[in-house]
């Protein structure tokens, strides 16, 4: 754990921006993580990717920059649905929440967040998301093409995709390994392209 929860909760800014599932499955990690349990029974400690649509249809959470599956979220958008989320916990309704979100600015938002998680907010490390946190991360899925053919679809960076046969010796490493020597061999094949 962090010993200065604004610090720790900074550290999540790099890994922005989230697409619609990150940004949910890091909010629910970090409240997870912090042991933070709501006062009100009908609060859930977990956030789901269609609270997300909610909230932000709702007006409370600010709505993400592009469209569909292309939508990314940002910091910003993080701090808004953990301040949601534990302000729901407390016991706060909607409108009131709505109110405060429409009156706080970011440092506001950041302060209070990293206040109410207190010094158990970890490190993006600590919650297996630091990599895998982009818009882009790795996502496994597997795809099937014309012909009865399994494919396995791993999101390497942005725009980069690899796809791998089902019975291809690499289906079966992890994903994040494939994306990491994906993107180890594309660095390294732009830096040999570049003009010395």
């Amino acid at each position: 754990m962090h010993p200065d929860p604004l610090l720790a909760l900074r550290e999540f800014r790099q890994l922005a921006p989230w697409n619609l599932r990150d940004l949910a499955a890091t909010a629910t990690a970090i409240l997870e993580r912090t042991r933070v349990r709501p006062v009100s029974a009908s609060a859930r400690d977990d956030v789901s990717e269609r609270a997300v649509r909610f909230y932000v249809t709702r007006g409370l959470l600010h709505a993400p920059d592009g469209r569909g599956t292309s939508a990314t979220y940002s910091y910003r958008h993080m701090l808004q649905l953990l301040s949601i989320k534990l302000r729901q916990m407390e016991g706060a309704t909607l409108d009131t929440i709505s109110r405060e979100l429409e009156e706080a600015t970011g440092d506001v938002l950041e302060r209070r967040v990293a206040a109410t998680l207190g010094d158990r907010l970890p490190h993006p490390h600590e919650l297996g998301v630091a990599d895998a946190g982009r818009a882009f991360h790795v996502e496994s899925a597997p795809v099937q093409a014309g012909g009865g053919d399994t494919w396995r679809r791993i999101a390497v960076d942005a725009g980069v995709e690899v796809h791998l046969r089902a019975g291809h010796p690499a289906v079966g490493l992890p994903s994040q390994a494939v994306a990491t020597e994906v993107r180890a061999a594309l660095e390294r094949l732009a830096a040999a392209r570049r003009p010395a």
